[in-house]
């Protein structure tokens, strides 16, 4: 049947991969991946032998139009990213989007991705809580670190290991030194890491030992009064 899965991929371990996805990829007539020479890596593992194309961040904005026309004429289209559940904090939601405004069915597939299992072993609360991905770089980081400082519910960060450091410092400067803090790197991979403590304790953990790979910030809410 002709529609546009989504279909999460691992984010390390490669065993964490449904037996539905597999049969969808093998299925689809054009599998979209964010980074064809990534993704094929993952393909050949699982044996699928699915057409590919690349849609990324640089190119989504021109190919919609097109993988739409193919999906309206009867094509089966599964998209991907690199690691983890496609449009969140990655390409997809262009495309999905259009799909949706064209009437035809979208159907995501539950997966991997980061964010759920840093914010449950976090220790911290997960009834309620806040996605916020990454903080912006320059323009505007001042103005939403201060809003965040007063939000109540658990916070969720991504953050790469080079601006890692800075963000922590961040935190102590705008939520204060005692926020609790967790942070999960490499999850699923060999050396997945999480490490908790005040935000000053997280930071002076990492100024020593700064992080590698892929990292996930949980950070407690404003104490309610």
């Amino acid at each position: 049947m002709s529609k546009l899965y989504i279909v999460p991929t691992p984010i390390g371990n490669l065993e964490d991969i449904t037996l539905r996805a597999i049969r969808v990829l093998k299925e689809a007539d054009l599998i979209l991946a964010e980074d064809t020479r990534t993704s094929l890596k993952l393909l050949q593992h699982l044996g699928v032998n699915t057409p590919m194309q690349s849609h990324h961040m640089h190119n989504e904005h021109q190919t919609v139009e097109g993988v739409v026309k193919r999906i309206a004429a009867g094509e089966a289209v599964a998209l991907i990213s690199d690691a983890g559940t496609p449009a969140i904090s990655d390409p997809g939601f262009l495309l999905t989007r259009a799909c949706v405004e064209a009437g035809i069915e979208v159907e995501c597939l539950p997966g991997p991705t980061a964010f759920v299992p840093a914010l449950v072993n976090s220790g911290l609360p997960n009834d309620r809580f806040v996605f916020e991905g990454f903080l912006p770089v320059k323009k505007g980081r001042q103005t939403r670190l201060k809003q965040l400082a007063e939000e109540t519910r658990t916070m969720v960060f991504y953050e790469s290991p080079h601006k890692i450091l800075k963000t922590l410092r961040d935190l102590v400067e705008y939520f204060g030194a005692d926020r609790p803090v967790s942070l999960s790197r490499e999850l699923t991979k060999l050396h997945e890491e999480t490490f908790r403590g005040t935000a000053e304790e997280v930071l002076a953990h990492y100024e020593k030992k700064p992080p590698k790979g892929e990292i996930v910030l949980v950070v407690g809410g404003k104490p309610k009064k």
